[in-house]
């Protein structure tokens, strides 16, 4: 039975013809959906406007210019704890995600509602072969900041967070806005004492022509993950004795 205190929340950016594609299998995979518009210019949130006239599980808020993926996100999440709400999955817009799969996220959720539920993507033939080996170097220094604590995956955005410590960690910290945001909510919460649960789930990669639009730019939003690594390593230092007392108990916890 789907949990009423937990939503889908979908942030876009001029995601083209897509979008309303993925609103519409994440509508028929849970009954409360909603779409945060980073302040979009191609019309791509026309037809979702249209659809949440006519569908009160649907909601569409919108940022007046672009903010980031992180800032919508922080926005969604805001407005859905102040209405009750406290898990949020998390779907990018363009298709990569598998609506199918979040049942399945949910519940993991509400077996473990102090957790967080992170997607591991499992590849198919059209993921490019650069982003496959660079998000490799993103989760080995997610792994070094949380002394592996168990971030299956860092960049992969399709996962369930518990919202309440996520809007407070997004409320102490100025970064986290931007393609930054996957990465270092995950270690944040980490180190807040959230508990990562991973699940596999598939991943796509759309050709232009089929409809696939892609803002991931290598030069600058490298930039910004070298960045975001460096205050996180610097972030690490003062948290590591307490790091090392929790990973010697779950050690002492294993069998």
């Amino acid at each position: 039975m789907p949990d009423p205190k937990a939503l889908v929340l979908i942030p876009s950016y001029d995601s083209g013809a897509k979008l309303i594609e993925t609103v519409r299998e994440a509508r028929a995979a849970w009954p409360v959906v909603w779409v945060v518009v980073d302040g979009s210019t191609d019309g791509s949130d026309a037809p979702v406007r249209e659809a949440a006239a006519g569908d009160p599980g649907l909601r569409v808020l919108a940022l007046p210019r672009n903010s980031g993926k992180g800032a919508a996100v922080l926005h969604g999440l805001r407005a859905a704890m102040a209405e009750g709400f406290t898990h949020a999955l998390t779907m990018d817009a363009d298709g990569q995600h598998p609506a199918g799969t979040i049942p399945a996220f949910m519940e993991a959720a509400m077996a473990a509602p102090d957790a967080m539920i992170l997607g591991v993507p499992a590849f198919g033939v059209d993921a490019p072969l650069l982003r496959v080996r660079g998000r490799k170097i993103s989760n080995w220094w997610a792994d070094l900041e949380t002394l592996g604590l168990g971030i299956g995956d860092s960049l992969f955005g399709f996962r369930v967070y518990p919202i309440g410590p996520l809007v407070r960690i997004m409320g102490r910290n100025a970064w986290m806005r931007r393609f930054d945001f996957d990465p270092e909510a995950a270690v944040r919460l980490c180190w807040a004492g959230v508990r990562p649960v991973n699940l596999s789930a598939p991943v796509r990669y759309l050709r232009p022509e089929e409809g696939g639009v892609s803002h991931f730019r290598y030069g600058r939003d490298n930039a910004l993950l070298t960045f975001m690594h460096i205050r996180l390593m610097l972030g690490l230092l003062w948290r590591l004795p307490w790091l090392l007392r929790r990973r010697r108990a779950a050690g002492a916890r294993s069998p």
